[in-house]
């Protein structure tokens, strides 16, 4: 047992370590939590590289260099996230042949934990699509389109919530106007809706009445237009709630992460890697003792039979 002398002495000096920001439980209090998110967006059926034809991507991309990549990263991270925005399919022989089953086989073997649907995921049909719905061992996830009186009715959830490592994460997806873009065959009794509106709406409910720490959107609206076109960047000004928007449909390659200032100004992150499956969209965030979401670092990796995480 202390005796009095010893016990002051001890209590007086941890006293002192605690007023001068050194005592070991402060730091232990402010661990800081990490979270990897790893993205994809407009496969386009390219199960394998591009061949090596001279050609600008000749060789990239892959679903085995991907899995390698992937599965990589996950030995070295231990909380990772794996998202696609759209247009897995239609794009190669594969999908002509198989209608996308070895696509969505792939990525359910790859452990996508979400994704949300492209105007070419139409190409077989609504009920093409929901033929392919028992592959899937992730959800697929749209907000603004309501499926009421067709094949997917009540089997494309707007929301997922996810869990890593104490972090609440909630992802939507948000899908672009069908009309124009897809035949009316295909889309059948689809209806789409305001995507900003419903933005707005579902990602609130994630934030504030799910208590959700980080709010993602999957979208396939497309990153920019020169028109007034609903797209990435005006879902990010328009809305309050998000956090990081990954998206699709342009095909654009961005170098690093773009940031928009949201309606009540603050920080959006936009994201989105081509094309083809050629890059391996990454973002490491870092939460803090109130699980608040930063953005840490970013690496957008090519993909090739080559391909390291470094």
């Amino acid at each position: 047992m202390l005796n009095r002398r010893s016990f002051i002495k001890k209590t007086s000096l941890g006293a002192g370590l605690l007023a001068a920001g050194a005592f070991p439980f402060d730091g232990f209090a402010s661990e800081t939590k990490r979270l990897t998110i790893l993205h994809t967006n407009d496969v386009h059926s390219r199960l394998e590289p591009f061949p090596n034809d001279g050609g600008k991507l000749a060789g990239m991309g892959g679903v085995a260099a991907r899995a390698a990549l992937i599965s990589q990263i996950r030995a070295e991270n231990e909380h990772v996230l794996l998202l696609d925005a759209g247009d897995m399919l239609q794009g190669t022989p594969y999908f002509n042949m198989y209608k996308g089953e070895p696509e969505i086989k792939a990525m359910s073997m790859m452990g996508y934990d979400a994704c949300t649907m492209g105007n070419h995921d139409f190409d077989a049909g609504v009920e093409g699509f929901a033929r392919l719905l028992p592959l899937f061992q992730f959800p697929v996830l749209v907000a603004n389109y309501d499926f009421t009186d067709t094949s997917l009715e009540n089997k494309i959830p707007p929301n997922t919530i996810i869990k890593k490592g104490g972090i609440k994460i909630g992802i939507f997806g948000l899908g672009i106007e069908l009309e124009g873009l897809v035949s009316r065959a295909a889309f059948g009794n689809t209806k789409y809706n305001d995507p900003i509106q419903v933005a707005k709406s579902v990602s609130e409910k994630l934030k504030k009445g799910e208590k959700c720490d980080m709010v993602i959107c999957l979208s396939h609206l497309g990153y920019e237009y020169e028109t007034n076109k609903i797209s990435d960047k005006i879902i990010a000004k328009e809305t309050k709630y998000i956090d990081l928007i990954i998206g699709g449909h342009t095909h654009t390659f961005l170098n690093s992460p773009a940031i928009q200032r949201n309606i009540i100004d603050r920080e959006v992150v936009i994201n989105q890697v081509g094309w083809g499956g050629v890059r391996l969209g990454r973002l490491d965030y870092t939460f803090d003792r109130k699980n608040s979401a930063k953005l840490h670092n970013s690496n957008s990796v090519n993909i090739n039979k080559e391909t390291s995480a470094d």
